[in-house]
C-alpha cells in the first residue's frame, strides 16, 4: 500500500470543510462530543461522576426541541426555532443555549420529588404540606379538587398530569435562573439568547384569546401567561387591558412564582404548583380537565383505542410557546455552593410587571369590594377564613394573610416575605456598585479549549467555613454578554476537526478496499482453494472504545516505557561507539588493569554504528479457544504494549488478528504500517476470541505484506494457543501448509517467532521448530516478546 500523504489529507480537509452542511455539522459525533465534554467539565466541578451523553438529531417535522432522559440530552437541531436563523454562528448559539437548559435539569432538578408528590396526591395528601387557604373560595376549591380526584381513575390521572406540567413550567424558570447565575460566560449568554428569541416569537394575550374562540380554552391562555412571566418576567398584553381576568390570575400568583425560581428547594416549586391549582381550580382548571376527558371519549368512540385524557392534556400543553419537554431522571440535584436563594432574574422587568399589577389592583379595587362573598366568576380572592365575614378583603388580592398575623405560608415573619427588590434605592445602589467594582460589565470570559484544563484541588479545612458580612442579592439587568470573541474560532475548530474525521474515514474505507484487493491477488495454495479472504477494519473508532482504552492503558504503557528505557541506552552506546574494557580475552592489553586479579585484562574499541532498521508484523490467533484462561485478554494487552513500544522507538509495526466465518478467512486490521487517523491503538480494544482458525491463509497474507518492507530486519510474531482447526483444514495437511509458508518467507528474509500460549504447545513447536517460543506465564508475554526485539536491535 502506498505511503500516506499528509499534505493530501490537509488538502482534502480544506475541501471537505467547504462542503459540510449544517445538518452534517450539527448532527456529527464530533459536535455532540463537544457538548458532552462541556457537560463532563461542568458536572465534575460538583463531584458528579456520571458520563452525560448528548444526542443531536435533525428532525424538522418533530415538535420537540429538546429533552432530558436520565443522563442523555436529546436536541433537535433541525427544529424550525433553530433553522429559521440563517447563520451557523446564530444556530450554534441557540443549540448551545438549549443544551445549557437541559444540562441544568441534570444538575439541579430533583427528579425524585416528582414521584413523592404524585404518590402523595394519589393517597389524597398534599406534598410537601397543605397549601395556604386564604378565603372561602380556595377552601371550596380544595374540597372540590379532592372530590374530583376521587371520582374515577381518569380524573386523578389528569390532575396528576396537570400538576406535573405546572411543575415543569416553574422548574424551567428555576433551571434557567440558576444556569445564568452559575455559568455567566458562553453557556449563560447562549441560554439568555434562546429565551430572548422565544419571547420575541411568543403570542400576545389578544392572539391567545382569538385561539380560545377556535376550540381553545381560557386555561391555556393563563398557563401561557404564567410561563411567560416565569421565563421572561413580563407579559405580552396585546390589545387587552391589565384588568383582564387571565392577567389578574397571574398577578395574584407573582409572589409564589418569584419564590419558585430563586429557591434551591424543590419543595417550594411544588408549593407553588399547589397554590396555582387551588386559586385556578374553578372555573378554569376543572373545566379544562373535563374538556380533555370529553375529547378522549370522542376519539375512543371514533375508533382510537389508544386515546386517553392524559395524552390529550399533555399534547395540548406541549404546544405552549416557549415550553420545554418534561425532563425525566432518577437523581437528586447537586447542592449549590451558597445553598441560598439566588438573585431574581430580569429584576427590572419583574419590577415593572409588579407595578402593573398594583395599577390593575387599584383600578379594580372598588369592584373587588362589591363582589359576591363567594367570588363568582373564578376571580381570585385573598380573604382569610379566620377574619370576620363582614371584614373587607385583603387589598392586594394576592392570597397573602393580613399583616397582623404572625406568619405567612412559608413560616416566616411577614416583613421578610420580600421576594423581589423593587426599591429605587436598591437599584441605584446596585448600579453604583457595578461602576465602582470596575468589572468591565462582567466581560471576563475565558478561552475555550479542546483539552482538559487544571482543576482546583480539594482543600483541607480545620473547621466549618462561615460567611462574614451581610450578603446582598443583586441582578445586573444591563448585562450585555461575556465579551467572548472566539466563538467563531471555536466553531471553525470543530468544523475542521469534523472535516478531518470525515476525510480520515473516507481514506480508511479506501484503504480497506485496497487491502481486500491485495488479499484477493495473493495465491494461497490448493489447500485454501474456494475459501474467501476478507479484511475487516474499523473506519471510525467509537468514543466508547476510546474511553475503554484510556481506562486500561496507563498500566500497560508504563510497562512499555520501562522496556524502552533499557533499549534506548543500548542504542545510544551503539551509535556513540567507544572503548569496552574488562574483557577476559582480546588482542589489546589494558595496562591499567594489570593489578587486577580476576583476569579481565583486555579491551576492545567499538566503532560507532547505526542501529539496524526493523519492521514488525504481529498476527494474533482469535479462535474461540482464546476465550479460555484470559488468553484473549493477555493477547490484547501484549499487542497494546508492543505497539506502543515500537511506535515510540520509530519501528514500523502492523497488528492483525484472524479467525474464520462460513467458508471465509476473517482478517482484522488493527494497526497498519502507515497511520491515517492515529487511532490504531484504540482499534486494538476490539481484539477478541471469535470462531475457528485457518492459520495458513492469515499467515501468508501478513507475511506477504511484511515482505514488501525494506528494513534490514523484518520480524513476524505469531501469538497462538493451538494448532489449525477449520473445516477441511486441520491435522498433518494444515501443519505442512504452515511449515511451507514459514520456509518460503524465511528465504525472503523474514524472521519468524511463534509464541505458544495454550496447552497445545507441542503441535506449535512441531510446526515452527526453531522459531517456537514457549510462554508458560502469560503475565510475562509482553516482556519476553519485547526482549526478543531488543536483542535483534542490539545484535
Amino acid at each position: 500500500m502506498p505511503r500516506v500523504s499528509h499534505k493530501k489529507i490537509k488538502q482534502l480537509i480544506e475541501q471537505r470543510k467547504k462542503t459540510i452542511t449544517d445538518k452534517q455539522f450539527f448532527t456529527s459525533r464530533i459536535f455532540a462530543g463537544h457538548f458532552a465534554d462541556i457537560a463532563v467539565a461542568q458536572t465534575h466541578r460538583y463531584g458528579y461522576n456520571r458520563r452525560v451523553k448528548v444526542r443531536i438529531v435533525w428532525e424538522p417535522k418533530t415538535q420537540n426541541l429538546a429533552c432530558t432522559e436520565g443522563e442523555v440530552i436529546w436536541i433537535n437541531a433541525g427544529h424550525p426555532k433553530i433553522t429559521k436563523k440563517r447563520g451557523r454562528q446564530e444556530r450554534y448559539t441557540l443549540i448551545c443555549g438549549v443544551f445549557t437548559h437541559e444540562l441544568g435539569h441534570i444538575l439541579y432538578t430533583d427528579f425524585l420529588s416528582a414521584q413523592v408528590y404524585l404518590n402523595s396526591l394519589e393517597a389524597g395528601k398534599w406534598y410537601p404540606e397543605k397549601p395556604l387557604i386564604t378565603s372561602r373560595v380556595t377552601a371550596a376549591n380544595e374540597n372540590e379538587m379532592w372530590d374530583y380526584c376521587k371520582t374515577d381513575e381518569i380524573s386523578l390521572l389528569v390532575v396528576m398530569k396537570l400538576a406535573k406540567t405546572l411543575n415543569n413550567v416553574v422548574e424551567d424558570g428555576y433551571v434557567n435562573n440558576v444556569m445564568v447565575n452559575q455559568y455567566p460566560g458562553v453557556l449563560g449568554h447562549s441560554l439568555s439568547t434562546v429565551y430572548e428569541h422565544m419571547f420575541e416569537d411568543s403570542e400576545t394575550l389578544t392572539q391567545m384569546m382569538e385561539q380560545e374562540m377556535e376550540e381553545g380554552h381560557v386555561w391555556l391562555s393563563i398557563q401561557q401567561l404564567i410561563l411567560s412571566y416565569v421565563n421572561h418576567g413580563e407579559i405580552k398584553y396585546g390589545d387587552e387591558p391589565m384588568t383582564d381576568e387571565r392577567v389578574k390570575a397571574v398577578f395574584a400568583l407573582i409572589d409564589y412564582l418569584d419564590n419558585a425560581i430563586i429557591n434551591p428547594s424543590s419543595k417550594e416549586r411544588w408549593k407553588t404548583v399547589n397554590q396555582i391549582i387551588l386559586y385556578c381550580w374553578n372555573p378554569y382548571i376543572r373545566d379544562f380537565l373535563d374538556m380533555c376527558k370529553r375529547m378522549a371519549e370522542e376519539q375512543q368512540a371514533a375508533g382510537d383505542a389508544d386515546a386517553n385524557a392524559g395524552k390529550i392534556l399533555g399534547s395540548i400543553l406541549s404546544g405552549l410557546s416557549g415550553s420545554s419537554s418534561e425532563a425525566t431522571g432518577y437523581t437528586k440535584p447537586v447542592t449549590l455552593p451558597s445553598g441560598k436563594c439566588m438573585p431574581l432574574p430580569k429584576a427590572k422587568k419583574r419590577k415593572k410587571t409588579a407595578e402593573q399589577a398594583e395599577e390593575a389592583k387599584e383600578e379594580n379595587e372598588s369592584d373587588e369590594n362589591t363582589e359576591d362573598e363567594n367570588g363568582s366568576g373564578g376571580k381570585i380572592e385573598a380573604k382569610n377564613e379566620s377574619e370576620d365575614e363582614n371584614e373587607d378583603e385583603n387589598e392586594n388580592g394576592s392570597g397573602e394573610n393580613d399583616e397582623s398575623e404572625d406568619e405567612n405560608e412559608y413560616g416566616e415573619e411577614p416583613e421578610e416575605l420580600e421576594l423581589t427588590n423593587t426599591g429605587e434605592d436598591s437599584d441605584s445602589q446596585t448600579e453604583d456598585d457595578d461602576d465602582e467594582d470596575g468589572d468591565d460589565d462582567g466581560k471576563n470570559a475565558q478561552d475555550v479549549s479542546s483539552e482538559e484544563t487544571g482543576r482546583m484541588g480539594l482543600a483541607k479545612t480545620d473547621k466549618t467555613i462561615e460567611a462574614t458580612g451581610d450578603g446582598t442579592i443583586e441582578y445586573n439587568d444591563d448585562y450585555t454578554g461575556s465579551g467572548y470573541t472566539n466563538a467563531a474560532a471555536d466553531i471553525e475548530r470543530i468544523l475542521e476537526h469534523m472535516a478531518e474525521k470525515t476525510v480520515q474515514k473516507k481514506l480508511e474505507n479506501e484503504r480497506t478496499a485496497e487491502l481486500n484487493e491485495v488479499a484477493q491477488s495473493i495465491s494461497y495454495g490448493n489447500i485454501h482453494e474456494g475459501v474467501n479472504i476478507k479484511v475487516n477494519r474499523i473506519a471510525e473508532v467509537s468514543d466508547e472504545m476510546k474511553e475503554e482504552y484510556k481506562e486500561i492503558a496507563p498500566s500497560l504503557l508504563h510497562i512499555s516505557k520501562q522496556l524502552q528505557k533499557s533499549i534506548m541506552q543500548q542504542i545510544k552506546d551503539r551509535q556513540r561507539g567507544g572503548k569496552m574494557t574488562g574483557l577476559r580475552f582480546g588482542r589489546r592489553l589494558d595496562v591499567h588493569a594489570l593489578p587486577r586479579n580476576d583476569g579481565r585484562l583486555f579491551y576492545r574499541n567499538n566503532l560507532p554504528a547505526e542501529t539496524p532498521k526493523m519492521s514488525i508484523g504481529i498476527l494474533l490467533d482469535e479462535s474461540g479457544s482464546m476465550a479460555s484462561r484470559d488468553r484473549a485478554t493477555y493477547a490484547r494487552s501484549t499487542a497494546i504494549i508492543l505497539y506502543d513500544f515500537c511506535k515510540s522507538l520509530g519501528i514500523p509495526v502492523m497488528v492483525y488478528g484472524h479467525t474464520t466465518g462460513y467458508n471465509t478467512v476473517e482478517l482484522y486490521s488493527y494497526a497498519e504500517f502507515e497511520s491515517i487517523d492515529r487511532d490504531d491503538c484504540f482499534r486494538m480494544m476490539d481484539i477478541s476470541a471469535r470462531d475457528c482458525n485457518r492459520d495458513g491463509a492469515a499467515l501468508r497474507f501478513v507475511a506477504e505484506q511484511l515482505s514488501k518492507r525494506h528494513e534490514e530486519i523484518r520480524m513476524l510474531i505469531l501469538v497462538s494457543d493451538g494448532q489449525p482447526a477449520d473445516s477441511g483444514y486441520y491435522g498433518e495437511a494444515a501443519e505442512e501448509d504452515l511449515r511451507g509458508i514459514k520456509h518460503e518467507y524465511k528465504r525472503k528474509g523474514l524472521l519468524f517467532l511463534a509464541a505458544a500460549i495454550g496447552e497445545d504447545k507441542e503441535s506449535i513447536e512441531r510446526i515452527y521448530s526453531d522459531s517456537f517460543l514457549d510462554i508458560s506465564d502469560l503475565t510475562r508475554l509482553p516482556v519476553i516478546l519485547t526482549n526478543v526485539i531488543k536483542k535483534k536491535l542490539a545484535s
